[in-house]
């Protein structure tokens, strides 16, 4: 199967497993479970969403392997990986906010961000009716118009970032955004990564910006920023909350330089 009918296939489920949770959330939804905390909660259809997902990939792509946020990884035998966030935005998707997301990614070689290669990705963010999908190689694209980021930010970069559920954590990402406003023109708060880096890719937003990140957060937006002419990278890899960067070069660069303390 080529990349590009890889990529049709992630866009194809990735519908499939939006239009189900937004079924679900219509109609009513339990709560499953709790994460970390309290506040980072797990529904039913977290758990539905991603089962949909593996029995689709487990019959069109048996010898693939799997990282979800709700089942965990199974290694495959064909190199590939397919990383996926059933519901990207849990507590947009429970308090019924739009922002949420099914955000799938195929990758090539080790299951590990700092080693693997993006093939394709699909976001899906079925409330808001939008699909946004990559290919290695062939661009980023929503509704058959090619993206690009952002190159030339004026006014001061639009950013988009996240914050922890763990409230040990708080002080310190807000006092990355002290730091990180210096350079922007204002601040965004979306509730799920996977939206704001397909708004990077976009064009939507001028950079992003988290710390924490799992893989499953990022891997579909990642090569969308990609594809799109952007610039991903992830710093302090030695910490237990690594922080996430992305944007057109020069936002991306500056972010960068900020965050690391050099300016």
């Amino acid at each position: 199967m080529s990349d590009i009918d890889l990529g049709a296939l992630a866009a194809d489920i990735a519908r499939e497993a939006g239009d189900l949770a937004k079924r679900r959330r219509d109609s009513g939804f339990a709560l499953a479970a709790t994460k970390s905390t309290l506040a980072d909660i797990v529904t039913e259809a977290d758990r539905e969403v991603e089962q949909l997902i593996r029995e689709r990939l487990r019959t069109e792509r048996p010898e693939d392997g799997f990282l979800g946020e709700e089942t965990g990884a199974q290694r495959g035998t064909s190199g590939l990986t397919w990383v996926v966030d059933p519901i990207d935005g849990t507590v947009n998707y429970a308090y019924g906010i739009a922002t949420y997301s099914v955000s799938i990614a195929v990758v090539e070689g080790e299951p590990d961000p700092e080693q693997w290669q993006g093939v394709a990705s699909a976001v899906y963010a079925p409330a808001l009716g939008e699909l946004f999908t990559a290919t290695r190689g062939e661009g980023a694209w929503l509704d058959g118009r090619r993206l690009a980021v952002t190159t030339e930010t004026p006014a001061g970069a639009l950013l988009g970032t996240g914050f922890g559920y763990d409230p040990a954590t708080h002080d310190g990402d807000l006092l990355m955004v002290r730091r990180v406003m210096t350079m922007a023109r204002d601040l965004r708060r979306m509730g799920s990564a996977a939206i704001d880096l397909s708004y990077v890719a976009a064009g939507r937003l001028d950079g992003f910006f988290e710390r924490g990140l799992n893989a499953w957060d990022f891997a579909a937006g990642a090569l969308l920023v990609q594809e799109a002419g952007g610039v991903i990278s992830r710093l302090e890899l030695d910490s237990s909350r690594p922080m996430f960067v992305a944007g057109g070069s020069a936002v991306h660069d500056r972010l960068r330089t900020i965050i690391s303390g050099a300016d």
